[in-house]
């Protein structure tokens, strides 16, 4: 089958014309190419692409499938299309956000329309997979179609690429394209110039193409078992020469550059003639290459392992002389020096590739290469174990392989230790804090921290003691130590306002600023504007989003919900702008509470739900969400409020601080007190209440204190908690509820009418109602009919609200696919979430239901009209 002569992909090409001619139009379009391997993703794309070379300009890039991926690997290849210094730029050290604006206004230019392909992405770098997500999020208004391909069996077991295809999922312009295997009659028509059973070779080879051109080619006399036997099968009719070319190609790679093959001419003079006569290699117009990765494969590994190791030593020094090394591609360099056990050069390139990695955000890519110097670093001397350890923690800590992280560390400190350099030494047990405490171990963190300044101070000012102070003081403050946050924070302000560093002096600014702003002193405003100013004239984005975050919640902590939102809002919008998900994520869950405390059930939950479906969810922002959830559930009289908040306090207890046990505590209280068990509303409500008195904080221990007194505990007067609190426990409702009515919290304000006259118990009664809060509102009648009204309002109608049965949209989406018939895995397959998220979102909708199976869940959601028989949601 020639690239012209695609068989039973007709459609699949119009799919694609159709998407271009939107992109001509100026309304940009994604297509994600998917199938099996050897399904003619590869073939599909080219023919597509030939088509247009005269109409369009098109660029390719590829994700080769090297022991650690190249940075950026596709954008070094399209700046060669492009003519440009991106690659160029990528090896001097320039931020994506410089890389990625320069692309798209590239792509962007007046000119002809552009096909941007990236093959493969299945062997992206993490780097290149937030590249597509960035053009993703801008290419709804450009002439530009931009195609991916990717195997399909891969995506569960690459988690980056299935956080990218969850995140563009949602995007309006991007479309799926899944390539099916030929059918029998396809294969015949193939085959019909073969002799012998056709019908055999498809049994074979199910229709997979480029397995069925294998076998026609091979010309055994039977049909081969497996891809691997058709193509040695072909490659046994090679002279000598041609299968010392096809090894060399092989240990090569996917493709092999001539400027690579000319460093063999001997080789290639005897063997690549007949390697291309034969098709087990093509012409690409830069190099030669496999027609497929499953070809290569078969022949590397038919390579005994000698061999191979030498073929390796080969390549390496042929790819030396070649200038691989300036041009940017030290991953390759690494990759066949591991394969030739070359400990030098393996410690030499993949310590540079693991740099520019780390450099342009492909964090995972760096872990690999860092862990290859690691590897290979035994004999080396102690300071470059330490320095090979401590950037292998580093990298591992930023991708949230905490474990590893904390064992890279503790490596790193126990050399430095040895080398009695306690520079070094107090650097890394500053370092080491981070990850402790994101892993649970508050007090090794709070421990590691304190050995730090006690190594680095004796030495005087430095740079490594006022990142030390910071980090320190960031610790207090996340356990809401206020005075100890701002008297160590201070330290770090002066000495490094002092020293002239202007991450830490931001990050301190930060860290006191919030310390302050937490414990409702006005004055942290301030200092977090500092650090706002500081981060953006010195391009420290992920400062500004951290600051952004601690705004938004401080605020939200502080009761503070209008002002919370708009920060959180503002911030959200920074990280969408620079692709900046993780603290993103944890502002969408303080947003998901702001919305709740302000009533906006609705719009909390489906944000919550939202998030909770994000794979790979850090825990922070996990706990949160979990809680405005759980506060829903609760609230509403949904199904599932205890499972969220179970998860949540376990979360929350990881992590041994105030900040995420007092939210969490606070709820499963409210939860209790509707589940009727007064002893457990006072064992939650009591759990943390002495911690959050000693940190006196007002909100928390007002929280705790109102919900032991509807416990039946006697208290004692606490002249610090929050004021609509106190007047709750001390029965002045009035006042209470019109505080709670200042601060935009209508549920807070019912439930302190709740306590008042008649007329104000009828006015909570309209506000519980509105809000559909069905356990506080039944609870209120029963009491009102208890004291002797005999007409109490009636509660809205089910029938008559909007969705009468609570559910989420995305517990919307899941009952039309069961309606539809799809399997849990079919649902996850579609939706790019996890089986497990998908399970929940079942339990969910049976629980709503009422139903007590999927087929009971689908045959209510077409009774009840929220869904026709078909799936689709009714007109």
């Amino acid at each position: 089958m020639t690239k012209g002569d695609l068989l039973e992909r007709d459609n699949d090409l119009a799919a694609l014309e159709a998407a271009f001619a939107d992109a001509c139009a100026g309304t940009g379009r994604i297509v994600l190419v998917s199938g099996e391997a050897g399904i003619g993703k590869t073939s599909l794309v080219e023919s597509f692409a030939a088509r247009h070379h005269d109409t369009a300009r098109v660029l390719r890039g590829y994700c080769d499938p090297l022991l650690t991926p190249l940075a950026l690997g596709p954008l070094h290849d399209i700046s060669r299309s492009l003519g440009t210094d991106l690659a160029a730029q990528i090896d001097r050290g320039a931020r994506t956000s410089t890389l990625f604006a320069q692309l798209l206004d590239t792509l962007l230019a007046p000119i002809r329309p552009a096909i941007l392909v990236v093959e493969d992405i299945h062997w992206a770098d993490e780097a290149t997979l937030d590249l597509l997500k960035y053009l993703g999020r801008r290419l709804d208004a450009a002439r530009v179609l931009l195609i991916a391909t990717y195997r399909d069996d891969e995506v569960q077991r690459h988690d980056a690429l299935r956080l990218l295809l969850g995140d563009l999922a949602t995007v309006r312009i991007v479309e799926r394209l899944q390539l099916a295997r030929l059918s029998r009659d396809a294969v015949r028509a193939l085959a019909r110039d073969r002799a012998g059973d056709t019908d055999a070779i498809y049994s074979q080879t199910g229709g997979n193409p480029f397995f069925v051109t294998e076998v026609i080619a091979s010309e055994a006399s039977g049909v081969p078992a497996t891809v691997r036997d058709a193509v040695l099968g072909r490659a046994a009719r090679l002279a000598p020469g041609g299968m010392a070319m096809l090894d060399l190609a092989a240990v090569i790679g996917a493709r092999t550059e001539y400027a690579l093959l000319e460093q063999f001419p001997d080789i290639a003079a005897a063997g690549l003639p007949e390697c291309l006569a034969l098709g087990l290699l093509q012409d690409t117009g830069t190099g030669v290459a496999f027609r497929h990765e499953l070809a290569r494969n078969a022949v590397l590994e038919a390579i005994d392992t000698l061999r191979r190791r030498a073929l390796c030593r080969d390549v390496l020094a042929g790819a030396i002389r070649a200038g691989y090394a300036e041009q940017g591609y030290a991953a390759r360099l690494a990759h066949y020096a591991e394969g030739a056990a070359d400990a030098g050069a393996v410690i030499r390139y993949a310590d540079a590739a693991g740099r520019t990695a780390s450099r342009v955000g492909a964090h995972r890519e760096a872990v690999a290469h860092f862990h290859s110097v690691l590897r290979f670093s035994d004999g080396r001397s102690t300071a470059e174990r330490a320095t090979a350890a401590t950037n292998y923690a580093r990298e591992c800590a930023v991708v949230d392989q905490l474990a590893d992280a904390i064992a890279g560390y503790r490596q790193a400190v126990a050399l430095w230790s040895d080398l009695d350099d306690p520079l070094k030494h107090g650097e890394t047990l500053a370092a080491l804090a981070w990850p402790l405490v994101r892993h649970g171990a508050t007090a090794e963190a709070d421990t590691a921290a304190a050995e730090a300044i006690a190594l680095l101070e004796p030495l005087g000012p430095t740079r490594q003691l006022a990142h030390a102070y910071r980090t320190q003081a960031h610790l207090r403050m996340l356990d809401r130590d206020t005075a100890r946050a701002v008297e160590i924070g201070g330290k770090a302000i002066a000495m490094a306002g002092g020293l002239g560093d202007i991450p830490t002096l931001a990050g301190a600014e930060m860290v006191v600023g919030a310390a302050r702003l937490v414990s409702d002193d006005a004055g942290g405003r301030a200092q977090l504007d500092r650090c706002l100013d500081l981060a953006r004239d010195n391009g420290l984005d992920e400062l500004t989003a951290l600051a952004r975050m601690n705004l938004g919640s401080a605020y939200g902590e502080q009761y503070r919900f209008a002002e919370a939102e708009q920060e959180l809002l503002i911030g959200l919008a920074f990280t969408r702008d620079h692709d900046l998900d993780h603290s993103g994520h944890y502002m969408s869950s303080w947003l998901a509470l702001t919305l709740l405390f302000q009533g906006r059930w609705k719009e909390a939950a489906e944000r919550a739900a939202d998030l909770l479906d994000q794979p790979d969810l850090a825990a922070i922002s996990r706990i949160m969400a979990l809680v405005a959830l759980g506060r829903i559930r609760t609230r509403r009289g949904d199904p599932g409020a205890r499972e969220a908040l179970d998860e949540a306090l376990t979360l929350a207890r990881s992590t041994a601080t105030l900040q995420r046990l007092a939210p969490v505590h606070a709820a499963r209280a409210e939860m209790e007190w509707f589940a009727g068990d007064p002893g457990a509303v006072s064992a939650e409500a009591s759990a943390v209440f002495d911690l959050a008195a000693a940190r006196r904080h007002a909100w928390h221990s007002g929280e705790f204190l109102y919900w032991r007194s509807l416990a039946g505990e006697t208290l004692s007067h606490c002249d610090w908690a929050a004021a609509p609190y106190a007047l709750q426990i001390a029965g002045n409702w009035k006042a209470a509820a019109g505080l709670w009515r200042a601060r935009g919290c209508p549920y807070e304000e019912a439930r302190a009418l709740a306590a008042g006259s008649q007329t104000a118990r009828l006015r909570a009664l309209e506000l519980f109602d509105a809000l559909g809060a069905a356990p506080a509102a039944a609870s209120l009648r029963r009491t009102m009919r208890a004291d002797g009204r005999r007409q109490v309002p009636r509660g809205p109608r089910a029938s008559t609200r909007n969705n009468p049965f609570g559910l989420t949209n995305r517990e919307m989406t899941t009952l039309g696919y069961l309606v539809r018939g799809f399997s849990n895995a079919g649902i996850a397959d579609e939706l790019f979430i996890s089986a497990k998220t998908v399970d929940h979102h079942v339990s969910a909708i049976l629980g709503k239901l009422g139903a007590a199976s999927r087929k009971d869940a689908a045959e209510i959601a077409v009774q009840e009209g929220l869904y026709a028989k078909n799936g689709e949601e009714p007109a």
